[in-house]
Parts: C-alpha cells; sequence; structure tokens
C-alpha cells in the first residue's frame, strides 16, 4: 500500500536502483567467469580448492573407484600431490585430529589411526627447498635446515648442546639437557658402572629421547639404541634423529604397552624423559619391566632422582624398584642405576603399589594395541634363555639360533635356512641389481616383513640400520630379532606406520601382499595402493623399494608403480632360490610441488 501512495517520481527511482543492482551483478558475474577461465587465477583458486577436498574426508565411493583404477591399470596419471602444508603428516599422529581424544594417561597422543576411507588418496610432498640429504656419518652431525626448517628446539636448547643453527645446516653437539657436555662424557660415566663396551649389551631402548644425540654416541660402542618420543610441541625431534640416521621412531608411553615383545631391551635409559614411573600404581614402570631383559640395566637420569622438592617421586621410584628386587648399583649425582634381577621374580611380596605376578592368561608379548597391565611379567611365562650373562654377546648373538626360535617347531632348520637364504639374497641385490648397499647413499632400511631378522642380519657389515617390522597377525617373531642384537616393532600395514615422511632409504618387502591379506580367509583387508602410498610417504626422495612376490602380484605393482611417481624395473629372483617370485626394484622419483620450484 505504500508504494502505490509514493508519488510517481520515487516510485521510478526505486526501479532504477532495481535494475542497477541486477546489472552490476550480471557484469560481475561474467568478469568472474572470465577471470576463472581466462587468466591464471583460475588455475591457482582450482588447486586451493582442490587442496581443501585432499585435507577433507573424501567421498568414499570416487576414493574406490579411483583405487579400482589405479589397480587395474587405468589411472594413468600420478596421484596427485597433499597440500603444501602436508610436508611432515603422519596419520596416525595428526594434532587436528586427537587434540579432541581423552586426555588420561596421554592417550590422545598415543597412535589414533583414521578409516581409510577417512585418508585422503594424496602423494606427501618435500618442503619447499628440500635436498637429498646429508650422507651418513657426516649426517650424524649435520643436517640441512631446509630439510625441517622448524628452530623451536635450536632456539630453546641450543645451550644444553641439543643442535644449533649454523648456515645452512642444524648441527648437533650431542649435548642433552642432563648431560649438556656431550652424551660422550655421560656415557664415560655410564661405564664405571655397566658393561657398555664389551659386547654383553647389545639393544637399548631411549625413552623421551630428544633429538636422540644418546642413541648417536651409544653407535661407537657397538650398542644399537631405538630411540622413541611423541609427536611433540618441540616440533619433530623423532624426525631430527632419523634425518641424522639414528634409529627412532614415533611413539607414546601411554594407555598401552609399546610395540615390542617381552624382554628385548638389554639396557633401557631415560635422560629428564618425565615419564612418571610410579603413577597409577607404577603402571609405566611395571611396563618398562616387561620390556627389560632379566639382567638388564636401567638407567633413569633427572626428576625424580635427588630432584629438588622430589623427595616423596623419588621415594617411591625407589620404593618400586625394591618392589620388583632390582639391584641398586649406583646413585651419581641425579642418575640412577639398576639392575634387574635374574632367575624367577621375587613376587608375590608385600609392597605398597599392590604389584602381583600377571596370572597364566597374559602373553607378555602382545603388544599389538594392548592395554597396559598393573601386574608384573614373570620369566617363567616365557620360554628360552634370554637373560643378559646367558646368551651370547655382541656378534656371536647374531648368528646363533636364540633359544626362543628353538621353541618353534624345528626352529633351528628354520632358522639357519632363513640365515643362509638371505645372505645369498643380499649378495644378489648388490651383484646383480645394483642396490647401493653398503655405500653411504643408504643408512635408514626398513624391513616390512622381517620374520628372523635374516634380512638385516645379511647387511650386518654394511653402515645401515633396519628397523625390522613383523607384523601384528603374523607369527610373533621380533622376540627372536631382539634376542640376536637387532631391533623392530610389531606393525599392521593396513594402518600408516609411526614414522614422519622421508624418513627411510631403502624399504624392502617380502611376500608383498600378504602384508595386508586375512590369514585366515587369504582376503585381503585392505588395498596395496594405499600400502604403496604410505610406503611412498616413509621413502625419502631418490630412495628405493624392494618388493618380493610371485609374478602376478609384482605385475600389479609394477602397474601401479607410475601413479606413486616411482620408476620401477621387474628383475628374476636368484638362480639359487625356489619357488616363483620376481623382484622389483623402484627409485621414488624426486618431483616437488609446482609453488616450490619457482
Amino acid at each position: 500500500m505504500g508504494l502505490l501512495n509514493m508519488p510517481a517520481s520515487k516510485r521510478n527511482t526505486r526501479q532504477w536502483k532495481l535494475l542497477d543492482i541486477i546489472s552490476a551483478a550480471f557484469f560481475g558475474l561474467v568478469i568472474i567467469f572470465f577471470l576463472m577461465v581466462f587468466t591464471p587465477l583460475g588455475d591457482s583458486l582450482a588447486a586451493s580448492g582442490r587442496q581443501t577436498l585432499l585435507l577433507s574426508a573424501p567421498d568414499p565411493r570416487q576414493r574406490q573407484r579411483l583405487l579400482f583404477l589405479i589397480e587395474s591399470g587405468q589411472h594413468h596419471q600420478p596421484i596427485e600431490a597433499c597440500p603444501a602444508d602436508s610436508v611432515d603428516h603422519m596419520p596416525c599422529e595428526d594434532p587436528r585430529r586427537n587434540r579432541q581424544l581423552s586426555r588420561e594417561m596421554n592417550f590422545y597422543r598415543e597412535r589414533q589411526c583414521p578409516l581409510p576411507d577417512e585418508t585422503p588418496l594424496c602423494l606427501i610432498p618435500p618442503p619447499d627447498g628440500y635436498k637429498i640429504p646429508v650422507r651418513w656419518p657426516q649426517s650424524l652431525d649435520k643436517i640441512w635446515h631446509s630439510n625441517m626448517p622448524y628452530n623451536k628446539i635450536a632456539d630453546r636448547k641450543g645451550h644444553q648442546g641439543w643442535m644449533k643453527e649454523s648456515g645452512p645446516y642444524f648441527t648437533f653437539p650431542g649435548g642433552g639437557t642432563m648431560f649438556t657436555e656431550g652424551a660422550d662424557k655421560y656415557i664415560d660415566k655410564l661405564k664405571q658402572y655397566i658393561p657398555i663396551s664389551d659386547g654383553t649389551l647389545r639393544t637399548a631402548l631411549d625413552m623421551g629421547c630428544g633429538v636422540a644425540s644418546f642413541g648417536g654416541s651409544m653407535l661407537a660402542e657397538n650398542i644399537t639404541t631405538l630411540s622413541f618420543a611423541p609427536r611433540d610441541s618441540h616440533k619433530a625431534q623423532i624426525q631430527f634423529a632419523l634425518e641424522r640416521g639414528i634409529p627412532a621412531f614415533v611413539a607414546m608411553l601411554g594407555t598401552r604397552r609399546l610395540p615390542f615383545p617381552a624382554f628385548s631391551f638389554d639396557f633401557m635409559h631415560c635422560s629428564r624423559c618425565l615419564i612418571p614411573f610410579t603413577a597409577y600404581n607404577a603402571t609405566y614402570f611395571i611396563e618398562v619391566d616387561r620390556l627389560l631383559r632379566p639382567g638388564g640395566y636401567l638407567v633413569i637420569s633427572g626428576p625424580p632422582v635427588q630432584w629438588p622438592k622430589q623427595d616423596k617421586e623419588w621415594a617411591d621410584l625407589q620404593a618400586v624398584a625394591r618392589a620388583l628386587c632390582y639391584e641398586l648399583i649406583a646413585v651419581d649425582g641425579n642418575t640412577v642405576i639398576w639392575k634387574k634381577p635374574v632367575g624367577e621374580s621375587c613376587l608375590p611380596n608385600e609392597n605398597e603399589f599392590g604389584i602381583e605376578l600377571c596370572d597364566g592368561s597374559d602373553d607378555p608379548n602382545y603388544a599389538w594395541y594392548f592395554k597396559l597391565k598393573k601386574c608384573a611379567s614373570g620369566t617363567s611365562s616365557v620360554v628360552g634363555e634370554y637373560a643378559v650373562g646367558t646368551i651370547p654377546k655382541w656378534p656371536e648373538r647374531l648368528s646363533k639360533a636364540p633359544s626362543r626360535a628353538l621353541a618353534l617347531k624345528n626352529g633351528y632348520d628354520v632358522f639357519e635356512a632363513d640365515t643362509r637364504r638371505w645372505a645369498r639374497r643380499v649378495a644378489y641385490y648388490k651383484k646383480s641389481l645394483n642396490l647401493k648397499l653398503g655405500t653411504p647413499a643408504i643408512r635408514n632400511v626398513m624391513d616390512m616383513n622381517a620374520f628372523f631378522g635374516g634380512f638385516a642380519a645379511a647387511l650386518v657389515s654394511d653402515p645401515v640400520w633396519v628397523m625390522n617390522v613383523v607384523p601384528a597377525r603374523k607369527p610373533s617373531t621380533l622376540s627372536i630379532i631382539y634376542d640376536r642384537g637387532l631391533v623392530g616393532v610389531y606393525h599392521d600395514w593396513c594402518e600408516p606406520f609411526s614414522t614422519y615422511p622421508r624418513t627411510y632409504d631403502l624399504i624392502h618387502a617380502a611376500g608383498f601382499e600378504s602384508l595386508i591379506k586375512n590369514p585366515s580367509s587369504k582376503k585381503n583387508r585392505c588395498n596395496l595402493v594405499d600400502l604403496m602410498v604410505e610406503i611412498d610417504r616413509m621413502l625419502r626422495p631418490e630412495g628405493t623399494v624392494v618388493i618380493r612376490d610371485s609374478p602376478e602380484v609384482i605385475d600389479k605393482v609394477s602397474r601401479m608403480a607410475s601413479a606413486v611417481r616411482w620408476t620401477a624395473v621387474v628383475h628374476d629372483k636368484e638362480p639359487e632360490s625356489n619357488g616363483r617370485e620376481k623382484i622389483l626394484v623402484a627409485t621414488k622419483n624426486f618431483w616437488k610441488l609446482p609453488s616450490a620450484s619457482h
């Protein structure tokens, strides 16, 4: 009614304003269309949109179709690159996903893996300025700053000798919070109490390791120290360790057992690791006890050992050690050294923590997504001789069949045959396949299907370390690998591995498709494409993949190699080997995001 009563001049003004708006909107859309189609802005916006889609949860149907096309060899383009901000992405340790979870016992910092359909199917790019890593052994002391340009540790811990920025490098003086004068001097102090240099000790676990300078210095003593720490606020402790060529992986001592079998480590070390060993009825100390060999050594430096205002915590720590009958070797300043008893446990006894022996239903070797227990694992629950002092010294223990292997059916014969087989295969790899094993080009090696560790044992004279992975659904042979003086973890290859991108020089997999098969039904539990994308994430640019399997599987993998930007060549197996195997050797191409190449 109001409009009808207005003068005509005012009505016309309103109509013209409306037409102006419509016209402006139309011409605006035309201009946007022109910009999107005929200028680089359109490409940029489209790329940005694709990156947003890659970060968000993918459409499961589209994802399955893409997997089918890649597996059948009908997808002739490489899988798209992930966004630039995903250069350090670890799917199971993603802070954006995990921060929403419970903080009780640090649950939110443990592995929390997305389902495959929730995982973007894309290839992790290197950061801008990435270079082929500094070769071993120079990498122990310096790495390229541009490969992981995170200055937080250098800024906060440089005065303690952790690491420093020096021109184009990060350098590592070898220090740590509890050994600011260097790990070498700290280890010399430990030698007063522990037989570090005579081959008695070979496998060590460094808990909450910083940049792993302790583990790096222990290499000179012929002790392989596997270092672990969670994904952390300091940004990439474990990434620095692996870039240096030091054995390491990402883990958190939270609500679950660590992924190792019982009685694996000769020596366990914590330097200001801040693990509350006596909390939750000493649950964390009990987990350390599960992993430490009888006769092995436990060293804790830093709080609460003779630490100001932590008298109760220090008293509790000593009380737990007494309850488990650990022998106190020394308290030297803020460092305590204990030796675990050999033989039957002294439990049950009266102790204030209520620690008891686990009952017969507990398998202390089971440690894949297994909740921590509040009971101690007795040595009677594991068959064999594995105490420090009863097993051979290094290097004899590498080649002698461990008693835990003899507990398996035909264990001795299988062990000896496996050792001979891998010595023959590795010789063929070097001579006929021209793999760079034995050269500075290969330092960090992974065996995805390690069994007895025969592949790693055959590389013992090379300047490498090997992460031996025993698939969680296969026979539990990881304890035998540790008895040989090698290191490794349990893992299920239908999930991403707990490491940063670009951390291995060579990844080896025998029986490739078996890694994802259900042992009972023989059906695949997940997709080979996802497994290849995960291998690509872990592999350094110009790194090598070696896959052994039937001709049918090798043919399938060869068809898919270009999708993950690998250059692959298929070879015949060694002349002396039986069976129908073929060997695929692939190199990861060094590619960069377009924006990073300008």
